[in-house]
């Protein structure tokens, strides 16, 4: 017998959409390497918009929250779709109540309080030119990176100099977090370590192109495997630890090297690409996980 899992995506990442983002490609990678482990279980994956009627939703004992890659910008009733899905009995994965702590990135100071090393960061709701301009001040620094607290993908950031700052009556027009821009990013990469249920899965080292900061395949980043140090996988497996509540399903921990240690960008827990051309079992892993959640 077949069970059906819902893959929860958006119109910018399911197949044949008109408004198909440029990196949707890596939607069809993950959907792809989830099959594999899915159908050899028993589980029968099936994409499907998160903006669509409940009721089509509610015909899936479990749901993945996928790809859907425009969340920040509904926050509110995203939010109250996966809420709802959970009232009418549908497993949510991650949780509706481990996503609404995760989708505001201020859970970083959460993280912080536990034990695990972060970023430098300041917290305005909507930063202007006289804030950014004390950011520079406090941090003490020469560039600074702003970015919105409810957002993915490096959309909406702002980078600035103080040769190069906002102009007198700039504002941010979001929730924001601001930080010193580290030129490990740039130098050294961005680590990310997979999880599932827990446990670690694999890692990989993302870099940006030639004359950008940002990571991202949208941007021109790249990634490749790594095999860590076991220092690095503790590193990680520490943060995975200090996540409040429930063991999330899947999680991606990334970080960054700090003063010589590994420290949290994000923990990303809501719709992220798990790279599974650098983890091979990723699909074996993830359907195992989900079979004991519905169990």
């Amino acid at each position: 017998m077949t069970t059906r899992i819902g893959f929860l995506a958006c119109p910018g990442t399911l197949p044949g959409s008109p408004v198909r983002r440029a990196d949707a490609f890596e939607h069809d990678v993950q959907i792809e390497a989830l099959r594999k482990g899915f159908t050899p279980a028993g589980l029968d994956l099936v994409e499907i918009d998160w903006h669509g009627e409940i009721e089509t939703l509610t015909a899936f004992p479990l749901v993945l929250v996928g790809t859907v890659w425009d969340y920040q910008d509904h926050e509110a009733a995203f939010l109250a779709r996966l809420e709802e899905l959970a009232a009418r009995g549908v497993i949510v994965c991650n949780s509706a109540e481990l996503v609404r702590w995760n989708s505001d990135k201020s859970y970083l100071r959460d993280l912080s309080a536990a034990g695990a090393p972060t970023i430098p960061t300041l917290w305005p709701d909507a930063p202007s030119s006289e804030d950014i301009a004390a950011a520079f001040d406090h941090f003490g620094c020469d560039r600074l990176v702003v970015k919105r607290r409810v957002g993915a993908g490096a959309e909406g950031q702002e980078i600035f100099s103080r040769e190069n700052a906002p102009p007198a009556g700039w504002r941010y027009g979001h929730r924001a977090m601001v930080q010193p821009f580290l030129p490990a990013i740039v130098e050294e990469g961005e680590y990310s370590f997979v999880f599932i249920d827990g446990q670690f899965s694999h890692a990989i080292r993302k870099t940006a192109a030639a004359g950008d900061y940002r990571i991202q395949s949208l941007y021109g980043g790249k990634e490749e495997a790594i095999d860590p140090t076991p220092s690095d996988i503790a590193a990680a497996e520490a943060v995975i630890r200090t996540i409040p509540g429930e063991v999330p399903l899947y999680a991606r921990i990334d970080m960054i090297r700090h003063d010589g240690a590994l420290a949290v960008m994000e923990a990303e827990m809501i719709e992220p690409y798990l790279y599974p051309r650098q983890g091979p079992h990723l699909g074996q892993l993830m359907a195992e996980a989900v079979l004991r959640r519905l169990k």
